[in-house]
């Protein structure tokens, strides 16, 4: 594994891990709470803590800001994703829950991940080497085993594929954020966070859906920073190395990060299950951690901002006084061919004529 991804792919594995959760402390919650009510809190915490970091980060810092700012040709971008992952996905699923069996719901929601993926490759041609294919198969099954439960009904309906459309929803959402993965995730996350949590808490007062005492609103709140909003933001720093497709293959174990914190927190032992999941889900990690990827390619000459330094081979441009630390400003990039490894990050997002297979 080159040096270099290692930052993004333990950013994306906390991510999960964090993400992973909030599904055991959420269902601790569920007792005092109702759903749409604990979606709303879980985002509005989401939002209102990285927004405390933000200003927190605006008042204490001296300098420049490190991260670049979003710019009106990030909105439609932005806004892209909080309707499609934020809005209409939730509502979707809503909906299709009513007419879905919990087995069939459980399953289908793995899609999320392939559905993430195969947009990636389809519509933003991100590159997708067999190695990788092969880590997003394994942890895929891995997360269809931890769901399934032969115990419950299972059924095919339309709101069987409502929920798939809920999933390939959040695929275009992970993509979109994708696009824009290379300004400040703090304030994209906080625009997101309180756009849904808004969303959520008007849904909750039209239903009627009774809300929960202060402390249970604010348990839910600290526990959306957490598993929504550091999760979430730890996600687009991985997009930036890894793309799209392996961050969110990666982002694929909070399942069995969830699965082992009910074991901890409540005594809810695993199925037989867990154990046919748990090597499939190493083995797809492990295809992912040590994918090589080097060829001839070309960078053609651009004009971007995003945060950065001038130790990774890509930013050699001058400032007065130097410029050592981590920082962002407007920047240009000559034409270069060059061969090195390297993944679908900020500056190899280019097309392949064939697929690798390493």
């Amino acid at each position: 594994m080159n040096r270099q991804h290692i930052y993004p792919i333990t950013q994306a594995l906390i991510a999960a891990v964090l993400f992973g959760a909030s599904a055991p402390l959420a269902k601790l919650l569920l007792g005092e709470v109702e759903p749409i009510p604990l979606a709303a809190f879980l985002y509005l915490g989401s939002g209102l803590g990285l927004l405390g970091i933000k200003v927190y980060q605006r008042i204490s810092q001296r300098g420049p800001d490190s991260e670049a700012q979003i710019k009106k040709s990030d909105i439609p971008w932005l806004a892209g994703a909080i309707l499609a992952g934020g809005v209409a996905a939730p509502i979707t699923l809503l909906f299709s829950l009513k007419n879905t069996p919990a087995a069939t719901a459980s399953l289908l929601l793995n899609f999320e991940g392939v559905a993430t993926t195969l947009i990636a490759a389809l519509a933003f041609h991100e590159s997708i080497s067999r190695r990788a294919w092969w880590a997003i198969v394994f942890i895929t099954l891995s997360s269809i085993f931890l769901s399934v439960n032969l115990n419950l009904n299972w059924g095919l309906s339309l709101g069987a594929l409502g929920v798939v459309g809920a999933c390939i929803l959040w695929g275009i959402d992970n993509n979109f954020t994708r696009n824009i993965s290379a300004k400040d995730p703090l304030m994209i996350v906080t625009i997101k966070g309180l756009a849904a949590g808004s969303f959520s808490f008007i849904l909750a007062n039209i239903l009627g859906s009774k809300f929960p005492a202060a402390g249970i609103a604010l348990g839910a709140m600290l526990l959306g920073s957490l598993s929504y909003g550091v999760s979430i933001v730890l996600f687009i720093h991985a997009m930036r190395g890894l793309g799209a497709a392996r961050t969110s293959a990666l982002f694929g174990i909070a399942p069995l990060a969830g699965m082992i914190l009910s074991f901890i927190l409540i005594r809810e032992f695993p199925n037989w299950m867990f154990f046919i999941a748990l090597p499939l889900m190493v083995i797809g990690t492990l295809f992912l951690v040590s994918e090589e990827h080097e060829h001839d390619h070309v960078h053609e000459m651009t004009v971007h901002e995003h945060s950065h330094t001038h130790d990774d081979g890509h930013h050699i441009h001058e400032h007065e006084g130097g410029h050592k630390q981590k920082h962002s400003h407007i920047h240009s990039h000559d034409d270069v061919t060059h061969s090195h490894h390297h993944l679908p990050d900020t500056h190899h997002r280019h097309t392949h004529s064939t697929v690798s297979g390493s």
